[in-house]
């Protein structure tokens, strides 16, 4: 086995959902493997039988955990995933689909139907943002937008 860092999501009983969700949405995806609770630990674990308690899954390569633990945490912003994206088109995909019953946030961020926080980015981004002549500007620009727009940040 390789030293990979596999992040894990607790949800409280949406892990497979979740697991389907992004899936259809990242192209390149897949679900791996599906583990289910069974009647033995209920008084521990608390789900219904035949319920998924962990979903392993891959986006673009990177694999995922999806593990149904019940409603003790939530996510928060403190910890969000990067989404960079080649051009506009891309960026509306992922935006649009990811706030699909979530909410949006600044400067490109949100928050997706389970509370997971994304940040949907321009690949160019970081290159505008190590050229001293215009990062102040794009700085300026993308602080009053909620989703990016390339074309108003290239203009910058």
């Amino acid at each position: 086995m390789t030293n990979q860092i596999t992040p894990c999501l607790w949800f409280d009983n949406q892990a497979e959902e979740a697991a389907r969700y992004y899936t259809s949405i990242f192209k390149n995806s897949k679900i791996n493997t599906i583990s289910r609770y069974g009647k033995e630990g209920f008084e521990f674990h608390g789900q219904k039988e035949g319920t998924a308690m962990t979903v392993v899954f891959q986006i673009n390569g990177q694999t995922f955990t999806a593990l149904n633990g019940g409603p003790i945490f939530k996510f928060n912003e403190a910890i969000s995933f990067q989404v960079f994206c080649d051009d506009q088109a891309e960026i509306d995909h992922y935006w649009n689909n990811l706030t699909e019953g979530g909410e949006e946030g600044q400067c490109g961020w949100l928050k997706d139907k389970f509370g997971v926080s994304w940040q949907i980015i321009p690949s160019i981004l970081p290159q505008l943002m190590t050229d001293p002549e215009r990062a102040g500007k794009v700085t300026n620009a993308f602080m009053q937008m909620k989703k990016f727009d390339i074309g108003k940040l290239m203009q910058a």
